[in-house]
């Protein structure tokens, strides 16, 4: 059983900055990809980063690029989202997801998945 955590979420006002972790634990844990994606109230579940567990290699959604940068610890099995200049539309539910088989932004193609943690930007 693999099961994906996440932390660091919380309330931040427009302009700064939080980090979300997602740690993976589980006997048999081994993905190919390790991505973040949002969910708003009312709205579908969004692609926002991907990362490559191999090669590190990353993609980001256009709304969130040059704001957020996701990286890896290979060694502590976990995934980072740094978040800067935040803005109230990034309000949202995030998630991490792992992927056996994908680098992918389609949230089909994640066999994980975390239970989410809550970011709030304020105006």
């Amino acid at each position: 059983q693999v099961q994906l955590v996440e932390s660091g979420g919380g309330l931040v006002q427009a302009g700064g900055s939080l980090r979300v972790s997602c740690t993976a634990s589980g006997r048999t844990f081994s993905a190919y990809a390790m991505g973040w994606f949002r969910q708003a109230q009312g709205k579908e579940r969004e692609f926002v980063a991907v990362i490559s567990w191999s090669t590190g290699s990353t993609y980001y959604a256009d709304s969130v690029k040059g704001r957020f940068t996701i990286s890896k610890d290979n060694a502590k099995n976990t995934v980072y989202l740094q978040m800067n200049n935040l803005k109230p539309e990034d309000t949202a539910v995030y998630y991490c997801g792992g992927s056996r088989f994908f680098v992918s932004t389609r949230p089909g193609q994640y066999d994980y998945w975390g239970q989410g943690t809550h970011v709030t930007v304020s105006s």
